[in-house]
């Protein structure tokens, strides 16, 4: 059986001038192993729900809570990779930073954070399936604010 995991591509726009949005993407730096980047996410506990899950992951590992955040209708990433040898399924909602300025508040999973546009996120990320989860994202955001 897959291990399963979900968290959250969280997100924050930045107004800057002339008139401009920016938006940013939140990647934590993990403590252990390589000192990969990747958006908040975590393992799906016995009798705990997907999204259950997603939003405990990103208040334990950044300390944003759902009071925090929108959750973005109408999008999930599903990421497959194997880790060890073995089958995970990682699954990607998008939740927009309520207040820009909130600060995150790393676990001892983490010992750092970046809040990044697409292109720096997207090679901080490495990994390629990453990479198209950050870049769909950012796609499904730009369509939104064009209807």
């Amino acid at each position: 059986m897959a291990l399963r995991a979900c968290g959250l591509i969280v997100f924050r726009r930045i107004i800057q001038s002339p008139p401009a949005e920016t938006i940013q993407y939140l990647l934590l730096q993990t403590s252990y192993g390589e000192h990969h980047w990747t958006p908040p996410k975590g393992h799906v506990d016995p009798g705990e729900d997907d999204m259950t899950t997603a939003l405990r992951e990103t208040q334990e590992e950044a300390g944003l809570g759902e009071a925090q955040l929108q959750i973005v209708e109408g999008f999930l990433s599903e990421l497959k990779y194997e880790v060890r040898g073995r089958s995970k399924d990682v699954l990607y909602w998008l939740a927009e930073l309520k207040d820009p300025k909130t600060a995150v508040r790393l676990s001892e999973e983490h010992q750092d954070y970046r809040w990044a546009g697409l292109e720096e996120a997207c090679t901080l990320a490495g990994y390629k399936d990453l990479q198209h989860a950050l870049k769909d994202a950012h796609s499904f955001l730009l369509a939104a604010q064009k209807q």
